[in-house]
């Protein structure tokens, strides 16, 4: 099972939320501002923000755990 360390929060961490925020940000933005919620575009730029946004999250802060034979 994988563990999560809140220990590990790291710059790679603070890079991930920032990614994942701005492609939440700039979707509600684009949505509100050209009232388009349903624009394959905006998809397509929102999903390649967030999902390593996302992925960089719960890798950074996955706990490594080192074995010792």
């Amino acid at each position: 099972m994988v563990k999560f360390n809140i220990k590990n929060f790291n710059i790679y961490t603070v890079l991930s939320i920032l990614f994942l925020l701005a492609g939440l940000i700039h979707y509600i933005y684009w949505g509100t501002r050209y009232n388009v919620w349903d624009d394959i575009g905006i998809y397509s730029i929102t999903i390649v923000m967030v999902i390593p946004g996302v992925l960089g999250i719960l890798i950074s802060l996955m706990d490594t755990k080192k074995e010792e034979y």
